[in-house]
């Protein structure tokens, strides 16, 4: 199963809303470490300016105290940013910041190691961002920005064809080829990994013949309601369809199944507000809330109706058991009363619901 369906993701590009969603995750999940990057960028950056200021007798400047002014501004933003798409232009404008705040400290050293120390600055920043949850044009644009900021050969002396220039350049290209290659396989992976876990999400609480919540799913979000709705009238249906074997046997299992999918898609038309899954074969369930005796009675017959007038080729009927959850039900309990009145829907006629009533089981 699982290498099925990677294979299936590997051969579809993910649609634009799912790599939407896949950023806004992923940014989501990595907020607490861009702000420890950004936080730990500028200890970095401070510790090494107090070491060259003062042992290289450079000075503590006013532009070193704007540089932290800004960075430690563009850091409380980011903490109080909630959107991938935002967070892409932060990163670009702490970048820049960041660089040419390395190029003023670098700046103070001796001429004969500066370029070094560039292309380790440089080389830091690149790998910081390469790990970000970032688009890829905020990427490129980054990684320009930081080339331009801290390009070594803006170093008095130093020349392409010369030996140290060769070096360095040579450096750049593997370096940047190295970065770029880690931030496009790890995106590229952790959007295959998102991808399938939302497949692998759909299997298990997706019916995957009528494209409906399978009973797993209806349990879940059917129990949650039971805990919130205390105060609300609510209602279960159980839903069958009328002679179904018979359907199966004379036509096959492919026209059977093409008589659940339409049961499906006229049930998930006619209550789609409320919750509704396929338990399993030819039975469904409704939850309803926050709708009287007479308007719950109302939906679950012209959901009868419905089906009953559904201009198709093998038209069928489905007969309907309702039921009242009480302050004290659990939902097992409503199940198993919805699934008495469905009986007496079954057993009365067919293509009809039934409301449970205490008296009437009682009768039995």
């Amino acid at each position: 199963m699982y290498k099925t369906i990677e294979q299936q993701v590997r051969k579809h590009i993910a649609p634009p809303a799912l790599r939407r969603e896949f950023r806004q995750h992923d940014f989501e999940n990595l907020h607490s470490f861009c702000l420890l990057i950004f936080c730990v960028s500028i200890g970095i950056w401070i510790l090494f300016d107090l070491i060259v200021s003062y042992r290289g007798g450079q000075g503590f400047t006013y532009l070193s105290m704007i540089f932290i002014t800004v960075m430690a501004i563009l850091t409380i933003v980011l903490a109080f940013t909630r959107k991938a798409g935002h967070f892409d232009l932060l990163n670009l404008v702490f970048v820049a910041v960041i660089t040419l705040a390395m190029r003023l400290v670098i700046e103070g050293l001796p001429v004969d190691i500066r370029p070094a120390w560039m292309m380790l600055g440089a080389s830091s920043v690149l790998y910081s961002i390469s790990v970000l949850p970032v688009r890829r044009w905020s990427f490129f644009a980054a990684i320009l920005v930081t080339w331009i900021n801290l390009q070594p050969f803006q170093v008095p002396g130093l020349h392409v064809l010369d030996l140290r220039g060769t070096l360095f350049v040579c450096y750049g290209l593997f370096l940047n080829g190295l970065i770029l290659y880690t931030y496009l396989k790890m995106r590229r992976a952790k959007l295959y990994n998102f991808y399938m876990s939302k497949l692998l999400l759909e299997q298990a609480y997706v019916d995957v013949l009528t494209e409906i919540p399978n009973r797993r799913s209806f349990m879940t979000k059917a129990q949650t309601h039971l805990q919130e709705d205390n105060g609300q009238n609510r209602y279960l249906a159980m839903v069958d369809i009328d002679n179904f074997k018979k359907v199966n046997d004379r036509f096959g299992h492919d026209t059977g199944d093409l008589v659940l999918k339409r049961t499906a898609a006229n049930i998930k038309a006619s209550m789609t507000e409320f919750e509704y899954a396929r338990l399993g074969g030819e039975e469904f369930v409704i939850y309803l809330w926050g709708l009287s005796q007479a308007d719950a009675e109302q939906r679950v017959a012209a959901l009868c109706q419905r089906v009953r007038e559904d201009a198709a080729e093998h038209p069928v009927t489905i007969s309907i058991g309702l039921t009242r959850i009480l302050q004290d039900d659990n939902l097992t309990h409503a199940l198993v009363k919805a699934d008495e009145a469905l009986y007496q829907a079954k057993h009365g006629g067919k293509d009809r619901y039934v409301l449970w009533q205490a008296q009437a089981q009682a009768n039995l």
